[in-house]
């Protein structure tokens, strides 16, 4: 599933290729995506200017120029893919945004779980989502307060978009990792010198993910890119000891039990 860097990166890709064009053409190609994007929609997308992509969590927003917003939520297999027009059209484009230049951008998503939407002027209402983890919103006294108001394990509770924005599933992992903590740690009861650490892990393992330790997928073997993650039986990069992997609210969980103890 796209977490926040990958998003961040897809988001950055659009910018470049889409901000400051004339949408041409706004077409959903598949029954799930038509119902997101109804005709009437795509009339009132067409010949408005995209100003500016931002990124909220996990959702791109291009805010045209008329103040429509046009929301994108990748879900699990989302991705963008650029192409000019004309060309033969990318295996499983689900909806094509054309520009006046000649610029095709297609959402590609092999399982069609994608959401684009648009909104009009004014319409939009941003959802309840946490700090974004990479700015200097996300204090560790914010924090801390947060995590006191709740109980359970600590894992799922990173997975809760109110706690903190764009967080998902392998970068919990990773970040309690960095961190030394439990995934199954009481999350009310962590002190402030833990949840210090857990705030620098979650900020390192967003703000490296850009490099080749997280990139180049199809390059490099799963198995080498994560510190856990996927790594249930493997030794611990960082003592050796096997790791193990646990479920937690429906979700897989990797981790150390010699370096992450409760």
């Amino acid at each position: 599933m796209p977490e926040l860097p990958e998003v961040e990166f897809a988001a950055q890709r659009l910018r470049h290729a889409a901000a400051g064009r004339v949408i041409a053409r706004l077409q959903p190609l598949h029954p799930s995506q038509g119902k997101h994007l109804p005709d009437a929609a795509q009339q009132a997308a067409e010949g408005r200017t995209i100003d500016r992509v931002e990124r909220r969590a996990k959702i791109q927003l291009l805010h045209l120029d008329n103040g429509a917003i046009l929301e994108v939520h990748f879900r699990m297999t989302g991705d963008w893919t650029f192409t000019r027009s004309g060309d033969a059209p990318p295996r499983h484009e689900r909806v094509r945004l054309e520009t006046t230049c000649g610029v095709r951008v297609s959402l590609v998503d092999g399982r069609a779980l994608s959401i684009v939407r648009l909104h009009a002027p004014g319409a939009f209402v941003p959802p309840a989502i946490g700090p974004e983890p990479l700015t200097d919103a996300f204090t560790v006294d914010g924090f801390r307060a947060a995590l006191a108001r709740r109980r359970g394990p600590i894992k799922p509770a990173l997975l809760d978009q109110k706690l903190v924005a764009g967080v998902g599933n392998i970068y919990a992992s990773e970040a309690l990792w960095e961190a030394r903590i439990h995934p199954g740690s009481a999350t009310n009861t962590l002190s402030r010198e833990r949840v210090s650490r857990l705030r620098d892990a979650v900020r390192h393992v967003l703000d490296t993910a850009p490099s080749g330790r997280y990139y180049g997928r199809d390059e490099v073997p799963e198995h080498d890119l994560w510190r856990v993650y996927g790594r249930d039986g493997a030794p611990c990069r960082r003592c050796a000891a096997p790791l193990k992997r646990l479920a937690q609210a429906g979700r897989s969980t990797f981790y150390c039990p010699r370096c992450q103890r409760r």
